[in-house]
């Protein structure tokens, strides 16, 4: 994710309590969740889940909600008497469990299923959940659904796909998906993955999408609107794909045309693109934020057609959310205290491209970024241990501290190691740990093992220190200290 201009440093989501309308089962339930530490009931223990399969009709409307049936495959990984499921914006008309009809209830924002029997320890399961899916926010909670002006996009991170679609909401539990989405004639629905089929029916027309690398749920992405889809070829034959309104579709090639090569930069710097496909979806929102969704990166619209920002910005911007399919998408953070190898990396290749691209020198940025270092730190946490989202503002993890200021760490990581010993770091880190979870522990571990010593001392100071080190190389670099 990257705030924009107006609000990149800023709260942009308010979250409250909202409730799902269901049908009580008759075993007390509770809401449960993995364990982390900024969001302490998100996701759930007990299994991993292996697929999710998502149906979502559009009624032409976005003022109504959707119907929808969201179909989960999982393995249990205990025994499981009940089943907590993210959920917390919809109404649930029925849940089948292998089959089989299942009670379930509400606690907080779980979906808490009782199926007939136990399920046993390491044993296959499916979910099948029918449900409304609303894209109007309940009031004081966005995310999730976003209203474009003509159809739909999704923008869950960090903790909101859950308003969307019953699911394991946390980014350690990766699956793959099928997202199915039927819409009336005259629309155009695209979602993360290669499409796999397009069914026309009377007045209404099906499309279907499929992933072929697993996806933590904050990154899927569905866009429903009167767009056209341009397509081109990248590096090595990638197929390439940009979802924008029709009518802007000339007015936008100049920006599109550029993914090709900035996707050479990129592989160029961390090694081949991690995905089956690539693609820039230009929605007319205000959403104040661009975000990486995987495969589909969303961008609003006025980024493009603002003439306040300079084309090297706004190109340092796309590199952002591309670096993200990397650092964040295919290697997805372990928890959300993670978040700095996300934003911190996503920085570090946009400011480096800047540099490279358009001579806006890296060291500089990194300067000022040092000044404001130990402010960054008094208001949001050191990079890896944000401080806890404000109660209505979950949206506030991302910090200056997770974005320049963990780009600051990676910085000092280069000074410390040297040039090439961290490009190997870089390049290693996304191959290691391809299509799966890593944490801050796993980076300073590689990090160590590359540079054939240990760097737990610099990485408590850069990572966790309440006041930031003095930076290698530059010992006459100064962090104003923060006002009182």
């Amino acid at each position: 994710m990257l705030l924009n201009p107006r609000t990149r440093f800023t709260s942009a989501l308010l979250a409250s309590a909202v409730s799902v309308c269901l049908v009580a089962a008759s075993a007390p339930a509770a809401p449960l969740g993995v364990g982390d530490r900024l969001f302490p009931y998100l996701g759930n223990p007990g299994y991993d889940v292996a697929s999710y399969d998502l149906a979502f009709s559009y009624p032409g409307t976005n003022a109504k909600p959707l119907s929808a049936v969201t179909t989960i495959d999982a393995w249990t990984t205990t025994e499981l008497e009940q089943i907590n499921l993210d959920f917390a914006h919809g109404t649930v008309g029925s849940v089948e469990v292998d089959g089989e009809p299942a009670s379930f209830t509400s606690a907080g924002e779980d979906l808490v299923v009782t199926p007939r029997e136990p399920l046993p320890a390491g044993s296959w399961m499916r979910i099948t959940v029918r449900h409304t899916s609303d894209p109007v926010s309940a009031a004081g909670r966005d995310g999730g659904w976003v209203r474009t002006k003509d159809g739909l996009a999704m923008a869950n991170q960090a903790d909101v796909a859950h308003l969307v679609f019953p699911c394991n909401d946390h980014p350690s539990d990766k699956a793959m998906f099928t997202i199915r989405v039927t819409a009336p004639n005259g629309y155009t629905a695209v979602a993360n993955g290669l499409p796999t089929g397009v069914d026309r029916v009377g007045g209404a027309t099906t499309w279907t999408y499929r992933t072929q690398n697993p996806m933590a749920t904050e990154l899927a992405q569905v866009s429903i609107g009167r767009s056209t889809v341009v397509h081109r070829t990248g590096p090595h034959g990638l197929p390439l794909r940009d979802v924008v309104p029709t009518k802007d579709r000339a007015l936008l090639e100049p920006w599109l045309k550029k993914t090709p090569a900035q996707i050479e930069w990129m592989e160029s710097k961390v090694g081949r693109y991690p995905f089956e496909t690539y693609g820039l979806l230009v929605a007319e929102a205000s959403t104040g934020f661009e975000l990486e969704t995987q495969t589909l990166s969303l961008f609003e619209r006025d980024l493009f057609t603002e003439p306040a920002y300079p084309e090297w910005y706004v190109d340092s911007i796309m590199v952002h959310e591309l670096a993200h399919q990397w650092f964040g998408d295919s290697v997805s953070p372990r928890t959300w205290s993670d978040l700095w190898l996300n934003e911190g990396h996503a920085t570090w290749y946009e400011a480096l491209y800047a540099e490279e691209e358009a001579g806006r020198k890296l060291v500089d940025r990194m300067k000022a970024a040092y000044g404001a270092s130990d402010r960054w730190r008094a208001a949001g946490g050191p990079p890896a241990a944000p401080k806890p989202p404000k109660p209505g503002q979950k949206i506030g993890i991302f910090r200056p501290n997770v974005y320049d200021g963990s780009a600051l760490a990676l910085y000092a990581l280069r000074q410390e190691i040297g040039r090439p010993a961290f490009e190997r770091v870089e390049e290693a880190w996304v191959g290691l740990h391809k299509d799966g979870v890593a944490g801050t522990a796993d980076f300073e571990r590689l990090a160590s093992d590359i540079a054939g010593r240990d760097l737990s001392a610099f990485f408590q100071a850069w990572l966790y220190a309440e006041k930031t080190p003095p930076m290698p190389g530059h010992p006459d670099w100064k962090s104003v200290a923060p006002t009182a």
